[in-house]
């Protein structure tokens, strides 16, 4: 028996390592489309992801739909404060999708990786503020170190560094906001999301208006966006929170960023000055600092 626990942890574990490593390449896809304007690529990310994600639900996955609905009938003081942090949580996810795009296409890769690699150590802020959430000494000094190489990478690269934090604190937020709801399906829950979403953008598309694209570069490109790094990676992430623990989960975030500074560094040759470079090495001392008790128990397994 304890070698099909084992096994069962296992498929969350390589599902929580997939999600990362998926978007570290997503500034590929993201630079595909840079001849469009950002909120029209995210008006069809987000329109293509619902259309998808639904024909899903509806076909293959109407039991746990049926689930939720029990579930949500049951529920008698809970609803508005449920669609209260789903509203949110919507709000935060749309505006962390334009704000990545915007930076990844406008300011650099490498800002797109920065903004997730800091994201875990702002979560941790918020988590402490928010949800109350206990940091050990070690990690209020991680969080100091990862202040200071914001403050020296911005010397000389204000922007660089405002739309950095500006994408990271949205998916910190979202991250926080998504600890709240419980005792649903994640993929509905996702596809709710997806739908509040559209309820943003559609009115915006209509006022400012695009021409629908014709080219299939386009569609290829929004479709691979919306399936392989929209809806496979987001039910992949929330899938595996079911057993994998926020410290685990907190490690391997970091997948992402580090391949997005590879694919920065090798595919778009976007160099590293001596700035950046100390930046980002404090940075890196930090996310260790932060981590580091986690580190310590399963280095030991490791070895």
């Amino acid at each position: 028996m304890k070698e099909d626990g084992n096994q069962s942890n296992l498929k969350y574990f390589i599902a929580a390592i997939i999600s990362p490593v998926i978007w570290g390449f997503m500034a590929v896809l993201v630079r595909n489309l840079k001849s469009y304007p950002p909120n029209q690529i995210l008006n069809y990310r987000v329109f293509a992801s619902l259309s998808i994600l639904w024909l899903v639900v509806l076909v293959f996955r109407k039991a746990y739909l049926r689930q939720d609905l029990a579930y949500y009938k049951q529920q008698t003081s809970n609803k508005k404060y449920f669609w209260g942090i789903l509203f949110l949580s919507s709000v935060l996810l749309t505006g962390n999708w334009l704000s990545y795009i915007y930076l990844v296409n406008y300011i650099s890769v490498q800002a797109g990786a920065f903004a997730y690699m800091v994201c875990p150590l702002l979560t941790a802020i918020g988590a402490f503020f928010i949800l109350k959430e206990k940091l050990s000494s070690l990690k209020w000094i991680a969080i100091s170190i990862s202040i200071v190489s914001a403050i020296i990478l911005g010397w000389g690269h204000p922007m660089e560094v405002f739309w950095s934090f500006f994408v990271a604190i949205l998916f910190a937020g979202y991250l926080i906001v998504q600890r709240s709801i419980q005792g649903f399906n994640k993929l509905n829950l996702l596809g709710l999301q997806l739908l509040l979403s559209c309820l943003f953008i559609i009115p915006l598309e209509v006022i400012n208006h695009h021409t629908v694209p014709v080219t299939i570069g386009f569609w290829v490109n929004i479709l691979i966006l919306a399936v392989v790094f929209t809806i496979i990676p987001l039910f992949l992430s929330l899938y595996s929170m079911i057993k994998i623990p926020a410290s685990t989960a907190g490690i391997l975030i970091y997948i992402n960023p580090i391949i997005a500074f590879a694919v920065a560094y090798f595919y778009y040759n976007e160099g590293f000055t001596t700035q950046k470079l100390i930046s980002y090495s404090l940075l890196g001392v930090a996310v260790v600092l932060f981590n580091w008790e986690y580190l310590k128990r399963i280095l030991p397994k490791m070895a």
